[in-house]
């Protein structure tokens, strides 16, 4: 499952800073962020927020833990729901039991769901989208050569966030980071 952007970002009017950081050229970048003390990201008057990769892996303990638990309740709630079904396909008439536990799996999906939307809207307020939060990827978006780009999150990686790709690339194009050890400032390939 994809949760795709509902916000377009124009990589024409946007370029790449010698610190790292990246900026739009004429849309001015918001004076109150959402937490002062936030080391994360810059958000534009359009509302993605444009990550450098010095910040992005600054954030990762707490993205990290956020997409864990994005994780882990979208995995419960589906092991409720598989639990209902199997309880109301069940041949014959359900009893008292099947019915109060049918019921019960139902409403611990729903609490499930609803814990998993709270937790993405916790990313989604980051600028962060879930890309699949069963594998636990999501993308970090900034701007490489003008042009929309998304640092690639995986939970399961030792490196993490080791790959990124153009917004307009196939889904499977992965090119590395390349960030030099004496060079603060992110040098794409």
């Amino acid at each position: 499952m994809s949760v795709l952007c509902s916000e377009r970002h124009d990589p024409e009017k946007s370029e790449d800073r010698t610190d790292g950081s990246f900026a739009s050229l004429d849309l001015r970048q918001e004076n109150a962020s959402m937490n002062p003390n936030q080391k994360g990201a810059k958000k534009n008057q359009r509302g993605l927020r444009l990550w450098s990769h010095t910040r992005a892996l600054a954030a990762l303990p707490y993205v990290r833990s956020v997409l864990r638990s994005l994780r882990e309740h979208r995995l419960e709630s589906q092991q409720h729901r598989r639990d209902a079904r199997r309880l109301a396909e069940r041949p014959g008439r359900p009893d008292r039991a099947a019915l109060v536990a049918h019921q019960d799996a139902m409403q611990e999906s729903q609490r499930a769901d609803l814990r998993y939307e709270e937790a993405l809207k916790e990313l989604q307020t980051l600028g962060i989208t879930c890309l699949d939060p069963v594998k636990g990827q999501a993308l970090f978006p900034f701007v490489h050569k003008k042009r929309l780009a998304w640092f690639l999150f995986d939970l399961f990686e030792t490196e993490p966030l080791r790959c990124w790709r153009y917004q307009d690339d196939p889904e499977d194009v992965r090119r590395p980071v390349n960030v030099s050890e004496g060079d603060t400032s992110e040098k794409l390939a």
